[in-house]
């Protein structure tokens, strides 16, 4: 489950004005609650710092039992920036992705700061930790200089999952190059195949590439869009997405997920046209009728979210330097 968020409102119409809630925060709070399935908050990391948010998602992976993701998001929005005046104006979209790519690399070297045997935890000898078990990161690139370590203990999967939305050649470089899992938007099987080769050709082999798709179903063709029309009316402008519209049935979107994933997309993240009605039809219609064609888990196979990625856990790169 990925949670939206941004510095913005998310209507400009005053008579659609709707608020933000924290993305990190409602994770946190959904963690308890749920089991099984992987919780990624949005995060915007052209206006906050890798410190924070390391120490952010890294205490969900703890409160989640290991099932923290976190997707990077850039703004070039000037009223955005206002908010923080760090910067007079926003970069320009590729060097603002660039910078989300040192980001993410001082995010990682500061979850592999503390080695994972680095609490000791002894109360007769007053010694909680093995300081030579925790690591400076010295991490200097272009846009960030992070010393470190953490001040949070390495997290349960050591490296929660990473993961970027692309609609192009430059966000494709930065999931190819620093995400564990890449959201995409192509608009039919064709485009499917095409982004993940660009991706695979950029360095991405070992990304889980995700199709997004906005979907509005029915139990027939002719009642979900007899749905999405009255919706469409209802809100006085019609439905548009930068993903795919899907509008059917469960068996129809099945049968399309395959033939996409037959292109080279292993995964899909679908966006819901209307809550709770297509939630429920997720889970509800197409779950089941993807499991009849033996394409969907009947079970969680794995306890953390790299589990079910496919993803092994990662070794702390500072316990391996000193060994």
């Amino acid at each position: 489950m990925t949670i939206e968020d941004g510095f913005s409102v998310q209507s400009s119409r005053t008579d659609q004005v709707t608020g933000r809630l924290d993305a990190v925060l409602i994770a946190a709070r959904v963690a308890p609650l749920t089991r099984g399935i992987g919780l990624m908050p949005t995060v915007i990391v052209t206006h906050t710092e890798p410190f924070h948010i390391s120490k952010a998602i890294a205490t969900l992976d703890y409160a989640s039992h290991g099932r923290a993701g976190v997707r990077v998001r850039v703004s070039g929005r000037p009223e955005e920036a206002a908010h923080f005046g760090r910067r007079a104006c926003p970069l320009p979209p590729g060097e603002l992705l660039d910078e989300a790519a040192d980001y993410v690399e001082a995010v990682r070297r500061l979850w592999d700061s503390w080695e994972d045997d680095a609490e000791i935890r002894d109360a007769a000898t007053g010694r909680f930790i093995d300081r030579g078990k925790l690591h400076y990161v010295d991490f200097a690139g272009p846009f960030f200089s992070v010393r470190g370590p953490s001040i949070t203990p390495r997290p349960p999967q050591g490296q929660p999952v990473v993961s970027a939305l692309g609609h192009g050649t430059a966000a494709y470089r930065l999931i190819a190059t620093s995400a564990d899992v890449g959201f995409v938007t192509p608009g039919d099987a064709g485009q499917a195949r095409a982004i993940a080769t660009e991706i695979r050709d950029a360095g991405g082999g070992r990304v889980r590439l995700f199709a997004d798709l906005a979907v509005f179903l029915g139990a027939t063709a002719a009642e979900a869009a007899s749905r999405q029309a009255r919706l469409d009316e209802r809100a006085g402008y019609a439905f548009s997405s930068d993903a795919t519209v899907f509008t059917g049935t469960p068996a129809q979107l099945a049968g399309l997920l395959l033939d996409w994933q037959r292109a080279g997309l292993p995964g899909f993240r679908l966006r819901p046209g209307a809550i709770p009605d297509d939630l429920e039809a997720i889970t509800r219609g197409l779950v089941p009728e993807l499991q009849q064609r033996g394409a969907f888990r009947t079970g969680y196979e794995a306890g953390t979210l790299r589990g079910l990625l496919g993803l092994g856990r990662p070794a702390s790169r500072y316990a391996s330097a000193r060994s």
